[in-house]
């Protein structure tokens, strides 16, 4: 394992000098200063997080994203706070999402009638693809 930088003088020389709250302490050997290096936590990778917040923006719920990328729902919340993405309002329609492989949406989109209606979008997601398509509210 690499010994980190101090903090203070950026040397190299550090040493490792006890354990404090079950983390581990440094000591520089040039300045003679104690630190701690901070936890590294779970990082998202961001591709997630923007087909995330698109999710969100075509109106699909925090905990269908959720079942869908296997994200949490409030990871996805923290996000779209942060990002401060409004979902526009939507009245007469509502998504609705399929997901398929490459030969499943070959073969929907072949078929014509399947492409008529208020629209759909397309979007990659990791090895297979979701299709959001926009049904109009019964009246």
């Amino acid at each position: 394992m690499k010994h980190p930088i101090c903090p203070r003088c950026d040397a190299q020389e550090i040493v490792k000098s006890g354990i404090v709250n079950e983390r581990q302490r440094y000591r520089c050997k040039k300045c003679s200063y104690y630190f701690s290096v901070n936890k590294i936590g779970k990082n998202i990778d961001s591709y997630y997080v923007t087909k995330a917040l698109q999710l969100y923006i075509e109106g699909i719920s925090y905990r269908e994203i959720e079942r869908i990328l296997g994200v949490s729902h409030v990871s996805v919340m923290n996000w779209v706070r942060k990002y401060k993405i409004k979902a526009p309002e939507q009245t007469e329609y509502h998504p609705t999402y399929k997901i398929f492989n490459h030969a499943e949406l070959v073969d929907y989109l072949k078929n014509g009638g399947n492409l008529k209606g208020a629209g759909m979008m397309i979007t990659e997601l990791g090895d297979k693809y979701m299709m959001i398509k926009w049904k109009r509210f019964k009246e």
